[in-house]
């Protein structure tokens, strides 16, 4: 990871013209703009989830070699004006150095403006060298452009589809609610 102020990391802005608390809940619920898929939780400080692009059956990205095979993160800030996960540990299939998120950070900043909100993800650690940059461009880009104010306007987000049990029936993701 690159310490220079000067870098220019990965970043993905939007607008999205409803209040910061109704942006930062939205943000707050991966599962339903990022990964059905979800494990874990991702809603507190302390909290710990994996994200795969898995999205026909367990394994699948291990098997194609074509995406994230696992990233965990740990969530490391939750403000109203943001949200921040450390990534603890990858495996990233469609690239050379298949730990390149590891110890990298997701900073999504939700600032008020206007009648609206200004939101911005930045993944601190890649940057224009990095190898999976323009994927990930793309794939932040689109989350964050499109899922996660459609989740915000219309209550329905585009997150990676909930794959089926090996028997066809579909699961239930796992709640964010605590015991």
């Amino acid at each position: 990871m690159s310490t220079k102020q000067d870098t220019q990391y990965l970043t993905a802005e939007v607008h999205i013209d409803h209040a910061p608390q109704h942006v930062l809940a939205a943000v707050l619920d991966v599962r339903r703009w990022w990964t059905e898929n979800l494990i874990g939780h991702s809603a507190a400080v302390g909290d710990e989830f994996v994200f795969t692009d898995d999205a026909a059956y367990p394994g699948e990205t291990s098997r194609s070699k074509e995406g994230i095979r696992f990233c965990r993160f740990r969530v490391t800030e939750v403000s109203p004006t943001r949200v921040a996960w450390h990534a603890v540990d990858c495996e990233m299939t469609f690239i050379e150095d298949r730990h390149e998120w590891r110890d990298t950070d997701v900073v999504i900043d939700i600032t008020p403006a206007g009648t609206g909100t200004d939101l911005r993800l930045t993944h601190v650690g890649l940057t224009a060298a990095s190898q999976c940059f323009d994927a990930c461009s793309r794939g932040w880009s689109f989350y964050v452009r499109t899922s996660i104010p459609q989740l915000v306007t219309t209550g329905t987000g585009q997150p990676i589809p909930r794959y089926a049990d090996p028997d066809g029936a579909g699961r239930t993701a796992p709640s964010e609610t605590r015991a």
